[in-house]
């Protein structure tokens, strides 16, 4: 064997062993529990993101790690379930999104470590001490939602020139949209813009959301979460039927019929996720891996919703767009 070969060989066995010896002892592979908020065919893309990254760090799923996956469908009363089952599979990890079921598998566990995914606000929900020094179990990936929404509102502005009234969706339920929503609107009304709020808490309330709005606004911003992520083609059809242009913060939403949206990339994010999952499962502790904060965002515009509600996108927007979906 040559040397080269044989140093690159012995570092790779060195770095896999205390997992292997920790893997040995317990009788089966390290075990990662994946919570999802929504349903297994809204996620698929980031889960998708998530295994191939943690292939490429060597965590072949079956072979050297194994993965159970539970789906909340965004049902929150699902949150805490999964969350339990996770502390009794006695997982060596757990990863999750969205607020409230991060916060539930906080809640949960105090010794299983926990990686969450765009949460949008860790340190104001005490998930986290600091973004740079976590302490406790849980550690992961901030998406800066509400810190967006100004910028959001801009690109409205831009489209819909002549916005006077501004209606805003958000689940009450979901404390990050609530935060979200709250910014949007003191900057609309800065702007001179009127607010509409569209307070929803299950899939039984956007349309009636919708029918209570009857015209009474110029452009629709979509706060995102689990409820309205799993419900977005719903929310795209009525939104086109009452001929709203729509903001969101992630490209599945205009991927589904939206018009436009500006955010950080969820796959990324996801990506990311299984970063954090390689250190942990390794040997590093939560509580010291720094939270990360995105630094690419991504401006999506969907000429088809675009013609549908009869509007003419200026030719510099389409030149700032990160993509355009025809």
């Amino acid at each position: 064997m040559k040397r080269r070969a044989f140093i690159t060989l012995l570092g790779a066995s060195a770095a896999a062993w205390p997992l292997a010896a920790r893997a040995q002892q317990k009788g089966n592979l390290p075990t990662i529990g994946l919570s999802g908020p929504n349903t297994a065919s809204a996620q698929r893309q980031w889960n998708d993101a998530f295994v191939q990254r943690l292939h490429e760090l060597g965590w072949i799923e079956g072979r050297t790690v194994a993965i159970h996956y539970r789906w909340a469908e965004a049902r929150e009363e699902r949150y805490a379930e999964i969350a339990a089952e996770f502390v009794r599979l006695k997982v060596d990890v757990i990863v999750t999104s969205g607020e409230a079921a991060i916060i539930a598998a906080k809640q949960a566990t105090a010794i299983t470590p926990i990686v969450f995914v765009a949460a949008g606000n860790p340190v104001g929900t005490g998930l986290v001490a600091s973004l740079a020094r976590p302490g406790g179990n849980a550690t992961g990936t901030s998406s800066q939602t509400a810190d967006l929404g100004s910028k959001r509102l801009d690109l409205v502005r831009e489209v819909v020139p002549t916005l006077r009234r501004l209606a805003i969706m958000a689940n009450v339920g979901a404390p990050n949209a609530m935060l979200d929503m709250r910014e949007v609107a003191a900057a609309a009304r800065t702007l001179g813009v009127e607010v509409v709020t569209l307070e929803i808490q299950r899939a039984e309330d956007i349309a009636p959301a919708f029918d209570a709005l009857k015209g009474r606004a110029d452009a629709l911003y979509v706060c995102g979460e689990p409820l309205v992520n799993t419900n977005r083609v719903r929310i795209n059809t009525l939104a086109l039927g009452a001929r709203l242009p729509t903001m969101f913060g992630l490209r599945e939403y205009v991927e589904a019929g939206g018009l436009m949206s500006y955010g950080p990339n969820q796959a990324d994010l996801y990506r990311r996720a299984a970063d954090y999952v390689d250190k942990i499962l390794r040997g590093a502790k939560p509580a010291d891996i720094p939270v990360e904060q995105p630094t690419k965002f991504y401006l999506i515009i969907n000429l088809t919703a675009a013609k549908a509600l009869g509007l003419t996108i200026p030719e510099s927007f389409l030149l700032h767009a990160d993509e355009v979906i025809e």
